[in-house]
Formats: structure tokens, C-alpha cells, sequence
């Protein structure tokens, strides 16, 4: 008798490589060093993850992982160790650590000294207000003293946030009772979180400039793209913005390279912005990395976030960032409040009969409520116009109706995948 024979534990160490094809580093584990991995493969590079446990998302498919974790400054060599470029999939590895592999020669890009900027609010306050970027007044928080003197420089409420790992609408109050904003003060500066003070923006809607940046210099922007946000999470992405001058847009794009070239930024960066009534934008945060505002280019741009990412660190030249489609709508898969019954194997055997033309990327993750698990992109007819609101919202109703549908396994419009009718 014949069989498999069982597979050996994977290795903590850097698998030996003779291709002669670039290998680059990312740290995290996560979906976007995933989808990375799959951009890697079709340049015939490489993608060594460092991740914490063999079941995340990029550990899954990758077949050069090593485990440790990103504030262990030896698990951070072993992971660079012959490494072209090192990169992230997160913002969160402390910057001594970068700075010391930058001494022993790593190419970590983007560098530490520009990943501060993603890393801590304050800084990235104070260097834009340098560069004369657009943004909301901010005070740095460092007792209840300052929580209640902002009141009077910044506006009653304002937006509170932590300076330091706040993300998807974490480590942000918006707070009208002055008591509960000096007790969140209060607790959150015991327990060694750093915070700022910012004027609450008065927007109408939220953008994204998403630009990719070389070592040599070169840039390259996407066009802007909006973000709706539910819960401080984002859940579509409509690309490009409708509705956006095109002088604003373009000075968006400019706007994000000038950030990324005065930071010294390397790969991709996000600019997240508010658009105010009055149609000016202003400057939310920056990510320095694959960021979910362009996962809608992974079907929808001639060239993608992630494999521009790895053009960028390993200082190919740029490729070209135009969309395909007049719109692309991208809608994250969250985890329903309970996971169905159906399996997700059967959902997408039911949305691909239905809907045969949804692009679908799924993230290896279990389902739990409001987690990020996928997301699906959709391009509108090429006989479309970003400047027709039915049929940007006809391509926007059909990527939620898909989302909705592999995270809930109901569809929203009523239609009974049995019998192919509407319930309406």
C-alpha cells in the first residue's frame, strides 16, 4: 500500500533559495501579506513571512515562513536573514529594532525613520504641520489638565485618540460628557497609552490617495477613491471617487506624493482624508503599506497595490496605475453576528451561479462577528460613466449584495438560491 507521507513540522528558519530571483521579507502574517504572497508568485519572487503561528493568512499559503513575533529583535533576523528588502504587513514593530537590522545592513523599507510617521499620531501631526499639509488644530494629551483645556482650543466635543495602535475605529472617542472624557483620560494615561486631541472635522465624505514610491525616486498614484466607513470600519471602496473635481483629485495625488517623497517613504502609502463641505480635504492618517482602500485594484487597475508594493522596495520601475473599468467597487466580507450554517465552500458555490463575474478574495480566517474574512470586487460595464449616480450605484448594490451574501448567507434583494426567485 501507497500514501502520503506525513508532512514535517514547518520550520522556523529561512528556507534556502537558488532561483536567483529576489526574496523580500514581510513582517505580519496577516491578509495582506497574503495577498502579497499571491503578487509575488507571478513575478517569480519570493515572500518570506514573519508570522506569529503557522494558521494566519499568509502562513497558510506561503511556503517560506518563519515564527516569532515582530517585537523579537532575533526573530527579526532570522526573517531578514539573505532578504532583498524587508517590508510589513503592519505598522507595529517597535523602530529600535528596524534601526538596528538597518545598521547590520537590512534594507528596511519603508525605513523607520518614515514609518514613525504611520506608527505615532503626534509625530505625524507635527511633521505635516511642518510640511503646511491640510489638517484639523490637535493638542498633545498628557493629563486631564490638557483634556479639559482643549475643550476651548479644539471645540466641545472633540476627537480624542490614542497616538499609538488605534485602528478600524479603535482608540477614538468622540465624547460630550466631560466627566466620562477625564475618566477615558484618565485610564488611558495610566495604563502608558500616549493620546492627542484633534477638532472634530465637519465632512461629508471620506477619501483615500493611495501613491507607491522607489528607493530611486519614482512615484506613482491611483486614482482617489472613496471610503464608507460603518462603525469605523471600512466596508466599500468606490473607485475612483465619484463626484470629485478633477483638480482636487489630481491635487490629492500630488498631495500624497509630496508626503511620501518629503518622508522618505518606500512601497505603498495610504493618505486617508475627510472631504468638508465646502469641498476642502484634509489629512486623517497615513498607513505605509498594502492598505484596504486599494484592495479594489487587485481586479480593477492594471497593476495592483501589492505587486507595486514589491516593484517599489525592490526598486523596479513603477507600473501603470490606471483603472480598467469606468467604476470598481470593492465590499469587505464581515463576519456575520453568527457564522451560518452553510458552509462558505457552498455560499460560493451559490454567488457564482447567480453572480459569475464578482471577484472574490477570501482571507483564511475564521468567521467571527465584524471581522474582515474577504472582500469582493466588482467593475461596472465599460459602456458606464463615473458620472451616472444609477449606475455607480447599481455596480455599488451588486458588490454589498455579494459581500452580504458570503458572510450572512442571505441575500438582500429576497432571491431564493433554490429557486432562483426574489422573496420580495
Amino acid at each position: 500500500m501507497t500514501g502520503r507521507p506525513e508532512s514535517s513540522p514547518r520550520s522556523d528558519t529561512p528556507r534556502t533559495l537558488t532561483t536567483g530571483m529576489p526574496v523580500v521579507t514581510m513582517i505580519g502574517g496577516g491578509q495582506l501579506a497574503r495577498m502579497t504572497h499571491q503578487a509575488a508568485i507571478a513575478l517569480g519572487q519570493t515572500l518570506r513571512v514573519l508570522a506569529g503561528s503557522a494558521d494566519e493568512p499568509a502562513a497558510q499559503v506561503s511556503p517560506n515562513v518563519v515564527l516569532g513575533s515582530h517585537d523579537d529583535l532575533d526573530a527579526l533576523r532570522r526573517a531578514a536573514t539573505g532578504a532583498h528588502a524587508l517590508t510589513f504587513d503592519h505598522e507595529g514593530v517597535p523602530t529600535e529594532h528596524l534601526e538596528v537590522l538597518q545598521r547590520e545592513g537590512v534594507a528596511v523599507l519603508p525605513p523607520p525613520q518614515a514609518l514613525i510617521y504611520a506608527q505615532d499620531k503626534i509625530a505625524m501631526r507635527k511633521r505635516l504641520g511642518e510640511l503646511g499639509a491640510p489638517m484639523p488644530k490637535f493638542a498633545e494629551i498628557t493629563s486631564v489638565e490638557d483634556a479639559r483645556a482643549a475643550l476651548d482650543t479644539l471645540g466641545d466635543p472633540y476627537v480624542l485618540k490614542a497616538a499609538r495602535g488605534g485602528y478600524d475605529g479603535r482608540g477614538v472617542w468622540i465624547l460630550d460628557d466631560h466627566a466620562e472624557l477625564e475618566r477615558v483620560v484618565a485610564d488611558q494615561l495610566a495604563a502608558g497609552v500616549p493620546l492627542l486631541a484633534e477638532e472634530k472635522v465637519e465632512w461629508t465624505r471620506e477619501l483615500s490617495a493611495m501613491v507607491a514610491r522607489s528607493p530611486f525616486g519614482q512615484g506613482a498614484s491611483w486614482p482617489v477613491v472613496e471610503t464608507v466607513q460603518r462603525d469605523g470600519q471600512c466596508a466599500v471602496v468606490i473607485a475612483p471617487a465619484p463626484n470629485l473635481p478633477e483638480d482636487v483629485a489630481t491635487a490629492a495625488e500630488q498631495l500624497a506624493l509630496r508626503i511620501a517623497g518629503e518622508l522618505g517613504v518606500v512601497g505603498v502609502m495610504a493618505v486617508e482624508l475627510f472631504e468638508t463641505r465646502s469641498g476642502e480635504l484634509i489629512v486623517n492618517e497615513l498607513a505605509m503599506r498594502p492598505h484596504n482602500s486599494g484592495h479594489w485594484g487587485m481586479d480593477g487597475a492594471r497593476i495592483g497595490q501589492f505587486e507595486q508594493h514589491l516593484r517599489a522596495v525592490l526598486d523596479y520601475p513603477l507600473g501603470d496605475t490606471s483603472p480598467i473599468a469606468p467604476v470598481t467597487v470593492m465590499a469587505n466580507v464581515l463576519g456575520a453576528p453568527e457564522a451560518p450554517a452553510m458552509s462558505m465552500d457552498e455560499r460560493l458555490h451559490h454567488l457564482f451561479a447567480r453572480m459569475p463575474d464578482v471577484h472574490v478574495h477570501l482571507y483564511g480566517k475564521g468567521e467571527r462577528k465584524d471581522r474582515k474574512i474577504g472582500h469582493v470586487n466588482v467593475l461596472g460595464a465599460p459602456s458606464g460613466s463615473i458620472d451616472d449616480p444609477e449606475y455607480v450605484a447599481a455596480v455599488r448594490e451588486r458588490a454589498e449584495r455579494a459581500a452580504h451574501w458570503l458572510s450572512h448567507a442571505v441575500w438582500t434583494d429576497g432571491w431564493n438560491e433554490h429557486t432562483g426567485e426574489s422573496g420580495e
